[in-house]
């Protein structure tokens, strides 16, 4: 021990390093194995906020929805075994969401270790593939050196999760050691070769696209992307659900590169002779199955800009890899001179705003004008999470996101995110309106933190969009086997009945009409709502039916 430190235990100085590196709120479900972070926390309630979620799903995925929001680390406390495999879901989603959190896991004591204790896992081997670190800490007075690695690791090159395994002897023991500061994130900018041979592609295109997303963006690498995009005229696309990275009205808006494509965007991205990717991974999602390119050489001209050089190179080769974070990237394209594209813009803005529009679907809830409604009704910031489903293709094509971080759905594609994500979203933006839109089947799956809602006031707004099955399966189900309807079909609750027992508003809506007045008492109760939207269970998808899909797969057999 150091003579002129005060002693504290582990989970002291763990609950100072995190208030000393910014850290506002946590996310977690209590558990035994770190009950002295929690004595920790306890002194630390006015600067760290200990948020107590029903799963531990629910509260990784709050985490992570509190990162994107906030540009900040989501923290997670989970404990052992359970604890630990529940929060996965979550990790897993910021991962290839490329989303910082830092992760901790109550641990078996270090005198339990290797005889496959209570609840005992191997951290390291478990969350080996989903993290870019995990380790564990055996020693107390180590904890601000691995809590400031955690940090820096998390933030820096390509965002992501990192984990702390945390004894729990070591918790409970003490060490006299001082508090690292705060971490600083270093940022790659692009070199003055790079720029001049951008310069020079930029030159001589003549069917350029921009398409924009990945981790680590901010509000003002946004705004000046929007800028530089105007002075220049060039269509400019949102990746895989990053579709609020750029003013969805902005004139040179060309729609999102994800699920459910316009035809017409998918075309523009085959034709364009140079792509200019800020961001984005170029996945799977946004490539509509690695097919709008060609793997690995693309016959467009490449230019790939990404914070991780592993990405680089990873599927695509790309005519001008750069290095670079997104901010600093989009801060040297002002220096640039560079031609207009004008009539490109415009002409790829008003492909996106035909495609923009609802078309008829069966049933009397037209689930396309509600969102069109939500899309025209809403406060430009405010916040719409969605999960996975195929409910969210209606979303992602009728709703136009107007600001920057009004977006929040896991690029991974997870079930159960919606709700969690809207309910950490109210926490930190309580003056804005938070929107959650559910499929019945991924409501379900995370519905219990409705109560989290509820304790903490988080008065969310939730669209629970029912047609009582699992839809995207079913519509691939009924593509590949036709008629063969197997364990895609669901028994559900009363949605709005479940809102009630809680404390909550509810209320059914079976009409269009009977929409907006709904969701106006909703917003008017003050306090965490439920709709349930009926919709006919032969809407599949925003331009598709479940008989005709079916009737399509059986002519082709």
């Amino acid at each position: 021990m150091k003579p002129d430190l005060k002693p504290r235990h582990g989970g002291k100085i763990l609950a100072d390093a995190l208030a000393g590196h910014g850290v506002r709120a946590a996310f977690g479900v209590p558990g035994e194995s770190f009950l002295p972070v929690l004595d920790g926390l306890h002194d630390l309630k006015d600067r760290v906020r200990f948020v107590v979620c029903r799963q531990e799903g629910g509260a990784s995925y709050m985490a992570e929805a509190w990162a994107k929001l906030s540009g900040e680390p989501g923290v997670l406390f989970v404990t052992r075994g359970p604890g630990a495999t529940n929060g996965s879901v979550g990790v897993h989603t910021a991962f290839q969401d490329s989303t910082p959190m830092v992760v901790f896991v109550g641990q078996v004591g270090n005198d339990f270790v290797e005889r496959e204790a209570f609840q005992e896992i191997d951290y390291r081997r478990m969350y080996g593939p989903l993290t870019k670190w995990a380790a564990q800490i055996d020693r107390a007075e180590r904890i601000p050196e691995y809590v400031s690695h955690a940090f820096h690791a998390a933030t820096s090159g390509r965002p992501g999760p990192v984990l702390l395994a945390l004894p729990e002897d070591m918790l409970f023991s003490e060490a006299a050691v001082a508090d690292a500061p705060r971490y600083r994130t270093p940022k790659a900018a692009p070199a003055p070769a790079d720029l001049r041979e951008l310069e020079r592609l930029l030159e001589h295109a003549q069917q350029p696209l921009v398409i924009v997303g990945g981790g680590g963006w901010t509000g003002k690498a946004s705004r000046m992307l929007q800028d530089w995009a105007a002075g220049a005229g060039i269509p400019v696309g949102a990746s895989f659900r990053c579709q609020d990275y750029f003013d969805n009205r902005h004139a040179c808006y060309a729609g999102d590169v994800g699920i459910g494509i316009n035809p017409k965007l998918a075309q523009r991205v085959r034709d364009a002779d140079l792509l200019l990717v800020i961001g984005a991974r170029l996945g799977e999602m946004t490539t509509s199955g690695y097919t709008l390119l060609d793997v690995p050489a693309p016959k467009q001209k490449l230019v790939h800009v990404h914070s991780g050089p592993e990405e680089l190179g990873r599927v695509y080769q790309a005519t001008l890899p750069i290095v670079s974070g997104d901010e600093e990237f989009v801060l040297a394209l002002s220096t640039l001179k560079i031609p207009s594209w004008k009539e490109q813009a415009r002409s790829a803005h008003d492909d996106y705003l035909a495609w923009n529009k609802p078309v008829p679907m069966p049933g009397a809830l037209q689930y396309g004008e509600v969102i069109a409604w939500l899309s025209q009704n809403l406060p430009e910031d405010a916040i719409v999470a969605n999960g996975a489903g195929n409910f969210a293709s209606w979303l992602h094509r009728h709703f136009q996101y107007k600001g920057w971080r009004t977006q929040l759905a896991p690029t991974s594609g997870s079930m159960g995110y919606s709700v969690p994500a809207a309910v950490a979203a109210k926490i930190a933006e309580p003056k804005r309106t938070v929107v959650a839109i559910a499929g019945d089947g991924e409501f379900l799956m995370n519905g219990q933190e409705f109560a989290t809602a509820m304790q903490y006031g988080a008065a969310i707004v939730v669209l629970v969009v029912n047609n009582g099955m699992y839809g995207t399966i079913r519509m691939h189900q009924e593509r590949e086997y036709p008629g063969r309807v197997s364990g895609t079909s669901l028994a559900n609750p009363d949605f709005a009945a479940y809102a009630r027992a809680f404390g909550g508003h509810g209320e059914t809506v079976e009409r269009t009409a009977d929409f907006a007045p709904a969701f106006q008492r909703a917003l008017a109760s003050g306090t965490p709502a439920i709709l349930e939207l009926r919709i006919d269970p032969e809407a599949i998808t925003p331009s598709a039916t479940l008989s005709g899909m079916r009737a399509a797969a059986l002519a082709k057999k």
